[in-house]
C-alpha cells in the first residue's frame, strides 16, 4: 500500500520566538544607527531653507533701497512718520497669551515696508527650525510670526531721538542709514538679518554692542542669537548671500528655559568678535 507524498507546505516550520526576538533586535539596531543620520539630514534641510528664506529677505531689503533712493529700511522705529519706514513692525512678547505682536501678520510683517518686495510670502520670515508658538486672538496655538531680526547698525533706530539704543549707538561707530555708506568692513561682511533666540526676540532690531572694539576684553552679549541649526545660526549679508555660522563659545547658547538677562558682560568671546568683524566700523 502507497502512503500519499507529505506536502512541502506541511514540512514548513514557523518562526521561533528567538528568532523574532533576533530579527527585531536587529531592526532596532539598524535604526538606532540610521537615526542620527536622519537627524542631522533634517538640521542640514532646515538649515538649506532658513538660508533660503534669508536670502529673499535680503534681496526684499535690496530692493526697497534701490527704489528708495539708497536709503535703508529702518531696523526698528515707533515714532510717526519713521514707523512706515521700518522693515517689519510690532513687538514679540514671549510672556504675554494673545498678544498680536505675537502671531498678527497684517500689524506686523505685512505692515513693513519691504513686504511689498517679499512676494506675499510670510513664511520668510520664519526659520523652519523654530518650533515656538503663539496663542491667537481665537486662543489656538500657532508658529509665532517671526524668527528673524535686522543688525541695529544697519538701519538703525529710527525713532527720534532713538530710544533704548542709544548706549548701543555710544562713540564712532557708524549707523549705515544709505547701502553707499557700506564701505567698513563692506556688504559681503556685514550682516543684515540673523535668527534670534525664541526666548529673547522682541523689536525689529538685533543689537550688537560694539564697546571697546576689538578689545576682546570687554565684549559684551547685548542680545542673543538662535542656535536652531545644531548650535549654528543663519545669516544674510548686504550683498544678498546667506550662511549658517556654528557657535564657539557656550555663553552665547544658553539653554532654552532659563531666565534670560540682556546687556550681559561676556569677556573674551569669540562669538560676540564674529558679530563685531561684521556688524559696523568707526
Amino acid at each position: 500500500m502507497r502512503t500519499a507524498p507529505v506536502s512541502n507546505r506541511s514540512c514548513q516550520r514557523a518562526f521561533t520566538l528567538i528568532e523574532l526576538l533576533v530579527v527585531i533586535a536587529i531592526i532596532a539596531i539598524l535604526a538606532a544607527l540610521l537615526l542620527p543620520a536622519l537627524s542631522k539630514a533634517k538640521v542640514r534641510a532646515q538649515g538649506i531653507q532658513c538660508m533660503n528664506n534669508s536670502r529673499q529677505l535680503s534681496i526684499a531689503w535690496r530692493l526697497y533701497t534701490e527704489d528708495n533712493s539708497d536709503n535703508l529700511p529702518f531696523a526698528v522705529a515707533y515714532d510717526a512718520p519713521e514707523a512706515s519706514q521700518a522693515w517689519v513692525q510690532g513687538y514679540i512678547d514671549p510672556t504675554t497669551p494673545g498678544w498680536w505682536g505675537n502671531w498678527d501678520p497684517d500689524r506686523t510683517v505685512r505692515a513693513g515696508c519691504i513686504w511689498p518686495y517679499c512676494g506675499k510670502a510670510l513664511g520668510i520670515f520664519h526659520c523652519p527650525a523654530d518650533i515656538s508658538t503663539a496663542l491667537n486672538n481665537f486662543n489656538q496655538s500657532v508658529p509665532r510670526i517671526r524668527s528673524m531680526s535686522m543688525n541695529c547698525w544697519v538701519g538703525g533706530d529710527g525713532d527720534s531721538p532713538p530710544t533704548y539704543m542709544v548706549p548701543i549707538y555710544s562713540g564712532s561707530w557708524v549707523v549705515y542709514r544709505k547701502l553707499s555708506n557700506m564701505l567698513k568692513p563692506g556688504p559681503a561682511m556685514t550682516f543684515v538679518l540673523l535668527d534670534e533666540r525664541q526666548d529673547g526676540i522682541n523689536d525689529g532690531a538685533f543689537c550688537v554692542s560694539m564697546d571697546g572694539y576689538p578689545n576682546p576684553n570687554t565684549t559684551t552679549l547685548t542680545d542673543y542669537p538662535a542656535s536652531y541649526h545644531g548650535g549654528a545660526c543663519g545669516f544674510s549679508f548686504a550683498d544678498g548671500h546667506s550662511e549658517i555660522h556654528k557657535w564657539r563659545d557656550p555663553r552665547t547658547t544658553p539653554p532654552l528655559g532659563t531666565a534670560l538677562k540682556l546687556n550681559v558682560s561676556s569677556p573674551n568671546n569669540q562669538d560676540v568678535i564674529w558679530m563685531q568683524d561684521r556688524s559696523t566700523r568707526q
